[in-house]
């Protein structure tokens, strides 16, 4: 029986005879029943959604300029005003979700797959793997991750890829120090030292045994990481070491709108609003997972 299971058995969730799927059942039923994660999930799916049918859902075209209506005020044909191109605020607010959720789930999810497969190498074979893996980990750590990302972006020319290469290389890191943490700590245990006994290989007790135990802690911290790396993007963007112009993205949009804050602050308002409601969104949702699958703190 798996480590996270023998601590649901102990805290009475469920007795010896019960699969381990009831876990994640008793998990899906305390999700559904936190309000919080139900608004997360339902604000993140109309992102989503949005961010998908973009061009149905746009009533222009975002980067079409059009210099006879520039600068023009929240209005029915232009729902937050237009930009100093003439461009519709909304449809670029539109599809600025399709750029920020993409950027957020891919260096999320290339982070911890990085991070997980690197930890669990270090912390399960130990010896020169963990030694060379945890110095480049240290190594990295001593640097503030904003200041980091910024001189990997500087180093190699702001643009959207060159931003997502840099938060991947920054995020990874604290993944492979926590799955390494953890894999050290399980390795010790009766139902892997077992494992070794009856023959098991290497490969099969890092992926039957090791990693299932981890995975509910990578994914509450995989969440967390979207919101940071959306914010974060939002801020080299800003800063104009992200999305490039004319891609429409929040933080671009951000730093192209400071310039109309007295005429038109709206344009300022409305991406902000939008990278605040996402975060917020994600972070329910990730407090609602740290809830639910962490045997410590469930109800």
């Amino acid at each position: 029986m798996a480590e996270h299971d023998v601590e649901l058995a102990a805290d009475g969730i469920y007795d010896e005879v019960t699969r381990p799927r009831s876990f994640w059942n008793s998990a899906f039923r305390q999700i559904i029943r936190n309000n919080r994660a139900i608004l997360g999930f339902a604000v993140l799916l109309v992102l989503v959604l949005a961010a998908v049918f973009a061009e149905q859902i746009a009533p222009y075209d975002p980067y079409k300029t059009n210099y006879s209506n520039v600068k023009q005020p929240p209005s029915a044909e232009h729902f937050i005003g237009t930009d100093e191109l003439g461009r519709d605020g909304f449809s670029r607010l539109i599809y600025g979700a399709r750029i920020s959720l993409m950027v957020g789930f891919i260096v999320s999810s290339i982070s911890v797959t990085i991070g997980v497969a690197l930890g669990a190498i270090a912390g399960y074979f130990g010896g020169i793997a963990d030694m060379i893996i945890m110095r480049i980990v240290d190594l990295m750590m001593a640097f503030p991750f904003l200041v980091l990302a910024i001189a990997l972006v500087a180093v190699f020319g702001p643009s959207l890829f060159n931003m997502m290469f840099a938060l991947i290389v920054v995020y990874w890191i604290w993944f492979a120090r926590v799955v390494r943490g953890m894999v050290l700590t399980l390795r010790e245990t009766e139902f892997i030292v077992g494992a070794k006994a009856a023959g098991a290989s290497d490969v099969s007790i890092i992926f039957r045994h090791i990693l299932p135990n981890v995975f509910p802690v990578v994914v509450v911290q995989g969440s967390f990481s979207v919101a940071e790396a959306i914010l974060i993007a939002a801020t080299l963007s800003y800063l104009g070491l992200g999305a490039q112009p004319p891609t429409a993205e929040w933080g671009s949009m951000l730093s192209n709108a400071k310039e109309l804050m007295r005429i038109l602050p709206v344009m300022s308002i409305a991406p902000g609003v939008a990278i605040m409601i996402t975060v917020l969104a994600i972070n329910f949702i990730g407090d609602a997972l740290r809830d639910a699958l962490d045997p410590t703190l469930r109800r």
